[in-house]
């Protein structure tokens, strides 16, 4: 998962005049990324659910009105796939976002930090009767029950999607899932750390 971070002095039209930015992300996957080839072009539905999920997750942390009238976009490129993308996206895309509001608040452009916390997302489901983080692509497509959670790095929840492949799930399993993915999110708040501390990475400004 590559995540790049380019910011524009531009907004939509319809929030012209508003005072506030806004963050979006597209998502694609390379053509090597699956078995086979994945072809380039116009973004599928399962893409655009994703891009919009993405971008969803980062604004639950983004206080608009500080971010001013420029815009945030969050390239998400999948270079190998094998499950759980759509949640790795949404934890390098905060990555990236970082960055890129850190560069504004170097330079001057921002007086004040609009990211209000950390995002990220993971997966968890139940696969043979077992409860399973961080799916991959067997693992998902064998489960009886798959969650994709996304929460701030103080464990407020984003969003949840839950399905039950195989049959039904009980409200206890939904609550031993989300707590499982909370406990991973945890952890995929100290590798987010872990990457910001060290030296950033050229961030394009439009």
């Amino acid at each position: 998962m590559v995540c790049a971070a380019t910011i524009e002095d531009t907004i939509p039209s319809w929030l012209r005049g508003s005072g506030k930015g806004w963050v979006t992300a597209e998502y694609g996957m390379l053509p090597g990324s699956v078995s086979g080839r994945s072809s380039r072009g116009v973004p599928g539905g399962r893409a655009q659910e994703i891009q919009r999920l993405i971008g969803r997750s980062l604004r639950a942390v983004v206080d608009l009105r500080k971010l001013g009238e420029r815009r945030i976009v969050i390239d998400c490129d999948v270079l190998d796939a094998d499950g759980g993308t759509r949640t790795a996206s949404v934890t390098a895309a905060y990555v990236a976002l970082r960055e890129a509001v850190d560069s504004l608040l170097a330079s001057g452009k921002l007086r004040e930090d609009p990211l209000t916390g950390s995002v990220a997302a993971v997966s968890a489901g139940i696969v043979g009767g077992r409860v399973l983080l961080d799916l991959d692509y067997k693992e998902d497509a064998a489960a009886e029950v798959d969650f994709n959670v996304v929460a701030t790095g103080e464990g407020a929840l984003v969003e949840v999607q839950g399905t039950a492949e195989h049959g039904t799930f009980t409200p206890r399993d939904t609550q031993t899932l989300i707590r499982v993915a909370l406990r991973g999110i945890a952890r995929l708040r100290a590798l987010q750390e872990s990457c910001l501390s060290r030296p950033p990475r050229p961030t394009r400004l439009l």
